[in-house]
């Protein structure tokens, strides 16, 4: 599906835009753990680069077994948020920005 909405850019969007409103609904999947890490990581990617979430997307869609809960099962949370931060990178966002929206201390903050 989201190769026939997306190639080098929303191409059904592009061919239908006097006819069609395209909105993206991120659907998680709560019984995929793994599938809320790349969600967050697609909402930090639209704050601090919105023109790049479809590259990041496609990005993520062609690794994407390498983000399935079987792949990230012994893996840390943190872990898997520097991987997809390296995803958001390799489409020219900055992926410490990215890591720093995703990552969970392993300190607790004394102010909270």
């Amino acid at each position: 599906m989201f190769n026939t909405f997306y190639a080098n850019g929303p191409t059904v969007a592009q061919q239908y835009c006097s006819r069609l409103q395209v909105i993206f609904r991120q659907q998680i999947q709560p019984w995929h753990p793994s599938s809320t890490l790349a969600h967050e990581a697609g909402a930090a990617v639209l704050r601090l680069a919105p023109e790049k979430f479809w590259q990041f997307s496609a990005a993520l869609f062609q690794t994407r077994r390498s983000f399935f809960d079987v792949s990230v099962v012994n893996e840390t949370r943190n872990k898997t948020y520097e991987r997809l931060a390296r995803v958001a990178g390799s489409v020219g966002v900055d992926k410490q920005k990215v890591l720093a929206l995703l990552v969970i201390p392993e300190t607790p903050n004394s102010q909270d």
